[in-house]
Parts: structure tokens; C-alpha cells; sequence
């Protein structure tokens, strides 16, 4: 290390200095060598890109402890001096140094049978007898001698990882937990990790609890086996997350554009590293699982990334699974994860509510019986197999459920969307469904004016029977620099790029060669008899999660035939298996309206931060944006809309021919009733009908004169000059393009007149939305962000000395 470390972890004091540490850590790694003949046994953080996986890593950490145990106590004692104060009176020496002189000649002593000094070798620092460095240790018994020399070699661990490190956060989470280690060496002390970063856990509920709450609350309704897929995956899952390598800060920040998102992560990291990560491969630390002392903060800011890395991961590795392995990884994982999105990014979910409670069934409570651990949280599960590139291989237990049971015909209804509750007395039992689907599905069936007037057929409706015929295929190709590109991909993509010159005639040949055989763009494209007729050019940002539609195009002879819509249904299939959920693309006039057909808007969704800089920016066109349900296979979506219809109208006219009943009339009115409760009515329940209930009346709960004296400081505050009055669309013509929501000082000055806010809630929510919008649209070097951070913590302060605030 060229640099000192000075600087704080998260108001952490390091008061130790640089230099001294290096010195320190230079003794240590120096008479590691000399010990063991190579450097090797020093971990390698999951973080780096070392060759060794973490298992191995924790395997060789062992045996190098385990060496270490074996040495004669003379041996040990020498050792330890490095790392022990000089025992002479007034001496501030804190671990004895190699004389120059045998400095020289070290690198050629090498073996474990040669001893590292002598009892009356001096001190290169303070001149005294290594003895007297040692004193101290004599009468300690094997056990301690044991642990401190423990401490030893993760202290050598820690400088060999903070070496390597390139991350300035990270290196100094690193030179903190090495300065630790080393004062407990020296004091004989169990190392205690005090300060602001807090003692776990560090929020409640735990994401262990709120998972478990998730498999009882989502799936208690289940049979036994299907239960028990969904507690594998749940528990493969949190294996994976404790095993997870988090992305840094410095990464994080080109991501998220919110500073206090950015903070949180940041504390966050540090707690991962200094109480989960660093200790998993340093025991002499006290060591906890992510999952049992984090909670729903962490698991939100990096809940889609890790979710996206690790799908990419399983899809990498699906040839190496066995087949039912494969059915549960890539099949109904992915529709696991979807719902614990909801639940996790929902802002009333019932999981994390400390107070949750929900009795399982009796055969969901004989497995929760058997499972050792804490009382309804999923045990800690041993790391098995390889780690690699923050992923770790699982064996799933022995109750995971076969393939071939999988297949049943509500699984995938009851994984797939949102289960209704089977205590509604009005469910439709999975008996009816199936007799409904065998009669419409009876090619007998159809008769009447259904079997010659039938529904408009879907635009896709002639292309998909043409890929059934083998008419037409379907290819995703691609040029490439490194590897061979066959004959067949080649002719394909010039036959590509002679149909984008022609239905694009205003874009340059040279524009679309440069794009169509550039090895980061791929084109879907569309085969028939041999020759490409249309197809899609994109390019993936798998670090952003988006894909950008560049070229899309049918030849001219064989347009509307429902080519481009079954094209671009196959793109949304192929990026959902890659799991790009996000497309992006510049659409000129003459393409907006087959883009919003697609399922395409002029609603951006995906953070500025997330595209710009990496989307190709085109004059006269519109920015439009796509995002893909991944529960969805999209080139049978039309075909299972129709068909969930016919089951509706078939289950419409069930229930008809049931209340179909001639009920007498009603004679009270003869006899002077002038009215009746409507429930009285006959058959009308019978009918469907239900009481609706009132809603109540909202209560008012804001005073106006207290709100009328914050909106007149907010005005009169230094930062509020961007938002006293709507923005100007003559002097920033998208802003609304951008902005749906639009608010300002002025609005809200003329809703409080028109005592709009019943609610002090409803002013707190118009005040944010205009803080959120500024940040929105304008980056944070901008001197509007900066005003909205600062007038925003200003309307806070003055809305809690009136006692308004209440979140």
C-alpha cells in the first residue's frame, strides 16, 4: 500500500497510523511465507476475482490453522512475538521486528523445520530481546495460545485481501477490521465491533422471518407437496442470499440517483462486510447470516439485482442440472420471485409486520416441526458446492417434488397469479374449470352463431400457424470478433440489412451496417423459405437491465400479416428468459402507433439514470418504453386471454341458468307500502347480489391556519424560487412529457384556499410530489436538485415544530 488509509468508516475513528499498520502487516505476511513457502493461504474476498471459490478458500484458511495448532510451543511463542508489546518498563514497542541482517537472509529459509528467530535476537525497533515480547504468553494455556494464534493468520488474511482490494470502501471496512484484530492480538482480547455502525440485528422483522411469513401467508392453502416446492425454493433463496456478494457503493451510485438511497446502502454495506462477509472467512470475528440480522431496507435496494444476476446464473447452468432440478430452477422460481417482488415492494404487505401470525395446516406444522433451528424461521444451511461470481450451487433437500407431479393442473394457476382465498363460498372449484375447458376445447362445441360469426382473429393469429406449419422460423444471430460466425448467420445478416435499407430509407447504409454486424447488437430475425424477411436489432445492457430496440422492419410484400407483432412477442419471450425486463426505443411518427400496439409508451418508467448515456439519441423521434411481466409467455398470450374468456361466458351462463327462477311479484305496494329495504326483494340474493358498504366519511385532520404558516416560510425560504409557480412548457417544451403529475408552490396556495386539504397527509403528499419531480427530471449536479434536497428538509423541520409530522 503506497497510500495511508486514513479516512473514517462511517464516523468509525481509525486513530492508528498507516504506516505503522503496513510495517505490521509487512512482519505478518513476511513470516507467513516463511512458514509455509508461499502466500497462498491468505483469503480471497468472494468480491475479487480470484481463481479460488470460497469454499476452498475456507477449506485452505482450516488447514493452515490447523498447521499452525501442530507447532512446537517455542515455535508459537516466536510467532505471537510479532504481534506482542514489548514487556520492558517504559518501552512502547507493540510486536517485535526482524533484524535487518536476518531480513537478508529470510527468503532462503523457507522450510517449517527452521525456527523464525531466537529468544535473544534484538528488536529492529526498540533494541530489546524478543524474550522480552514473549514474557507475557508463558503462562497462558494451549487453548489460548491456540485462539490468539488464530487471530494470527486472519489478520494476515484481512491485509492480504485489503492488498488486493481495489475498492476504496471496501479497503477501508478492511484496514479497520485488520486494526482490530491486531489490538486484540496484542491485548488478549475478544474483539468487540463498537460504534455507530449499531449490534445486530440491525431491523426487525429479519428477511428470514418476513420469507417464512411470505411461504405461510402466499402458499398455507396448498397441498403438502406443492407447499414443500415452495419452502425449497424459499429456502434456496436464502441460502443464496446469505452466500450473495453485494455490489460496493461506487457501483451503487451509478444506479440509483436518490443520495439518501444511496447512505442507506452505504451503512448497509459496511454492517454486510464488517458483521457477515469479512467473518465468514475470519472466525475470530463474530460471524452472522445476512439474512437474520437485515431486513426489508437491504433486501429492497438489492432485491432486483440479485434476482436478475441470479437467474442468469441458473440459465448458464441449465445443462448441468438434472432434469427436475431444471423444471424448479427456470420454471417456477422465477414466478416465486415475482410474487415475493409484491410483497417486498408492497406498502402494506402483511409479512413484515412484526406482530404476523398465521397458523399453518396440520400437515405444513409437521414439516415446520421437523425443521431444526429457530420457532418459524429457516434454518442456516452448511455452504455446499462452489461459489462463483456471488452465486453459490444448492442441493435442494429430499422433499423437492418431481417433475412429473409438477404438472398438475392447478400448479401453475396457484404459482402463477394471486390465489383467491379458498374461504370466499363463491370460489370456482378446479373440478368446474376442468369440465369447462374439456367442453370448449370439444371441436363439437362450437355451433350457432359462434361457429359462423366468430371473434376477430388476433393479428399474430396466421404467423403463429405458419411457425406450427414450419413456414416461417424464428433465429436470434449476431456477428461476433472472436469466435467463428457460420456461413448461414453471415448471408442471413446481409440479407437483414438489405431489409432495413429498404423500409428504412432514412437511415444511412453505412449507419445500418455499422449496427447490424457490430458483435453488441442481435437481430431477432424472421426466416421464411430460406431468406430473412423482417426481424428486430437491439442491443442488451444487462448491467442497466434494459434492451434497446435499434431496427424493426417486415419487406414490404409481407406486411400485415401479423409478422411484426408475432416477432416482437418473441423478443419479449427470448429477453424474459435472459431476464430483461426493460425496453427502450426512439420511435418516429410513422412507428409510434405499432410500438403502442406492442405494448410500448410514452410513460418513462425506467430511472433517467438507468439509460442515459447508453440509449442512442435520434432527432424527430420518441422516446417509448416496455416492461415485460415475466410471468407471461407472450407469443401465447392472445390464445390464453380468448380462452379465459370462453371460460367466463361459460361460467356466466351456468350461474344464469341457475337463478333463471320466476319468482311471484310484489304485492305490498297494493297495500300502501311505499317503500322497501332492497335486500327484501326475492331472488335478488340468489341472483349475486350483495349489500355494498358505506365508506366512511373521511374526517378532517388538518387545521388550516398552521399549513397557511408553512406554505408562507416555504415561499419566503432562500431554495424556493424553482417552484413558486408552474414550469413555463414554452421554456422547457418536455418537461410534461416526463412530469405526469405536475405541482408547484402556487397550485398548492390555491388548494389550501379552496380547503382541499381535509388531510394534513394530502398536503405533505402535493408538497413531495414537487421535491420528486424536480429530482425526476434534473440531475443531481443541477442547482434545482440541490434546491429540492434543501427546501424539502426545510418543509420537514418547520411541518415537525408544528407538530404535523407523522412519519
Amino acid at each position: 500500500m503506497s497510500t495511508p488509509l486514513t479516512d473514517d468508516i462511517n464516523a468509525i475513528a481509525i486513530g492508528a497510523d498507516a504506516d505503522s499498520a503496513q510495517t505490521h502487516a509487512h512482519e505478518a505476511t513476511t513470516s507467513a511465507n516463511a512458514d509455509d513457502g508461499s502466500s497462498s493461504n491468505a483469503a480471497t474476498p468472494a468480491s475479487s476475482e480470484g481463481q479460488a471459490s470460497r469454499q476452498s478458500n475456507l477449506q485452505r484458511i482450516q488447514q493452515r490453522k490447523l498447521q499452525v495448532y501442530n507447532w512446537p510451543h517455542n515455535k508459537k511463542l516466536l510467532k505471537l512475538a510479532i504481534y506482542s508489546a514489548c514487556q520492558t518498563p517504559e518501552c512502547n514497542c507493540n510486536g517485535w521486528k526482524t533484524p535487518a541482517a536476518q531480513q537478508t537472509v529470510r527468503p532462503n529459509a523457507r522450510t517449517d523445520n527452521q525456527p523464525l528467530a531466537n529468544f535473544t535476537d534484538p528488536c529492529r525497533n526498540c533494541n530489546h530481546i524478543l524474550e522480552k515480547h514473549v514474557t507475557q504468553l508463558q503462562g497462558l494455556s494451549g487453548a489460548e495460545i491456540n485462539r490468539l494464534l488464530a487471530a494470527v493468520v486472519d489478520v494476515e488474511n484481512i491485509f492480504m485481501s485489503m492488498h488486493r482490494e481495489d475498492d476504496q470502501d471496501t479497503k477501508r471496512v478492511y484496514y479497520f477490521l485488520f486494526k482490530l484484530l491486531r489490538k486484540c492480538i496484542l491485548t488478549r482480547s475478544e474483539p468487540q465491533i463498537d460504534g455507530p455502525l449499531g449490534q445486530p440485528p440491525f431491523e426487525k422483522p429479519s428477511i428470514a422471518r418476513a420469507i417464512t411469513n411470505f411461504v405461510l401467508y402466499k402458499f398455507n392453502a396448498l397441498p403438502q407437496r406443492e407447499w414443500q416446492t415452495m419452502y425449497d425454493l424459499a429456502k434456496m433463496f436464502l441460502h443464496c442470499f446469505n452466500h450473495w456478494n453485494f455490489e460496493t457503493p461506487s457501483v451503487r451510485k451509478l444506479q440509483v440517483s436518490n443520495p439518501e438511497d444511496i447512505s442507506a446502502y452505504q451503512i448497509n454495506y459496511t454492517r454486510w462486510l464488517v458483521f457477515c462477509h469479512v467473518p465468514a472467512f475470519c472466525d475470530s470475528l463474530p460471524h452472522y447470516d445476512t439474512s437474520l440480522v437485515f431486513g426489508r431496507t437491504l433486501l429492497r435496494a438489492v432485491f432486483k439485482s440479485v434476482c436478475r444476476q441470479l437467474m442468469d446464473k441458473c440459465h448458464s447452468e441449465r445443462d448441468r442440472m438434472p432434469p427436475e432440478k431444471r423444471v424448479l430452477v427456470l420454471n417456477h422460481f422465477p414466478r416465486f420471485l415475482g410474487l415475493l417482488e409484491e410483497e417486498i415492494f408492497s406498502a402494506n404487505s402483511p409479512i413484515w409486520d412484526p406482530d404476523f401470525k398465521q397458523m399453518p395446516s396440520n400437515h405444513l406444522q409437521t414439516i415446520l416441526d421437523k425443521t431444526p433451528g429457530k420457532r418459524g424461521e429457516f434454518e442456516r444451511v452448511t455452504a455446499t458446492g462452489e461459489s462463483k461470481d456471488g452465486f453459490t450451487t444448492v442441493s435442494l433437500s429430499s422433499g423437492t417434488i418431481k417433475q412429473e407431479n409438477l404438472k398438475r393442473s392447478g400448479s401453475d394457476v396457484s404459482i402463477g397469479g394471486k390465489r383467491r382465498r379458498v374461504e370466499e363460498s363463491d370460489d370456482v372449484s378446479e373440478r368446474t374449470v376442468a369440465e369447462i375447458v374439456a367442453t370448449i376445447s370439444d371441436p363439437n362445441y362450437m355451433c350457432g352463431p359462434d361457429a359462423l360469426f366468430q371473434m376477430q382473429a388476433p393479428r399474430d393469429e396466421a404467423a403463429k400457424v405458419e411457425e406450427q406449419r414450419k413456414l416461417i422460423e424464428f433465429h436470434v444471430i449476431g456477428n461476433s470478433l472472436t469466435g467463428p460466425v457460420n456461413k448461414q448467420t453471415m448471408l442471413w445478416l446481409i440479407g437483414l440489412h438489405n431489409v432495413f435499407s429498404h423500409q428504412l430509407p432514412e437511415m444511412t447504409k453505412e449507419y445500418i451496417s455499422q449496427l447490424v454486424f457490430d458483435p453488441k447488437h442481435k437481430t431477432l430475425a424472421l426466416i421464411k423459405e430460406g431468406r430473412p424477411i423482417g426481424g428486430i436489432c437491439f442491443r442488451t445492457f444487462h448491467s442497466q437491465g434494459f434492451s434497446e430496440v435499434v431496427f424493426c422492419a417486415v419487406t414490404s410484400n409481407e406486411q400485415v400479416k401479423g409478422y411484426g407483432t408475432h416477432l416482437m412477442n418473441h423478443l419479449k419471450d427470448y429477453h424474459i428468459r435472459n431476464n430483461i425486463l426493460h425496453f427502450l426505443t426512439f420511435a418516429d411518427e410513422f412507428a409510434i402507433g405499432y410500438f403502442k400496439k406492442q405494448g410500448f409508451s410514452k410513460d418513462i418508467k425506467l430511472p433517467r439514470a438507468m439509460y442515459q448515456g447508453y440509449i442512442k439519441d435520434y432527432e424527430g423521434a420518441t422516446l417509448m418504453h416496455c416492461e415485460l411481466n415475466p410471468r407471461i409467455v407472450y407469443t401465447k398470450f392472445t390464445s390464453v386471454i380468448r380462452r379465459q374468456k370462453e371460460i367466463v361466458k361459460k361460467l356466466i351462463d351456468m350461474r344464469q341458468k341457475e337463478v333463471r327462477k320466476i319468482h311471484p311479484g310484489l304485492t305490498c305496494f297494493k297495500e300502501g307500502v311505499r317503500s322497501i329495504p332492497i335486500e327484501v326483494i326475492p331472488g335478488l340474493r340468489e341472483a349475486g347480489w350483495r349489500a355494498a358498504r358505506a365508506a366512511p366519511e373521511p374526517q378532517p385532520d388538518a387545521d388550516p391556519a398552521p399549513l397557511r404558516n408553512i406554505m408562507h416560510a416555504v415561499k419566503n425560504h432562500g431554495a424556493a424560487w424553482p417552484f413558486l409557480k408552474p414550469v413555463d412548457k414554452a421554456e422547457v417544451p418536455d418537461y410534461y412529457d416526463h412530469i405526469k403529475y405536475p405541482m408547484d408552490l402556487r397550485s398548492m396556495g390555491e388548494r389550501l384556499k379552496a380547503r382541499y386539504y381535509v388531510s394534513r397527509r394530502l398536503f405533505i403528499a402535493d408538497m413531495t410530489r414537487i421535491f420528486t419531480n424536480c429530482r425526476l427530471y434534473n440531475s443531481p449536479d443541477t442547482d434545482y436538485y440541490r434546491c429540492a434536497n434543501t427546501l424539502e428538509k426545510y418543509f420537514q423541520a418547520k411541518m415537525k415544530e408544528a407538530g404535523l409530522w407523522d412519519k
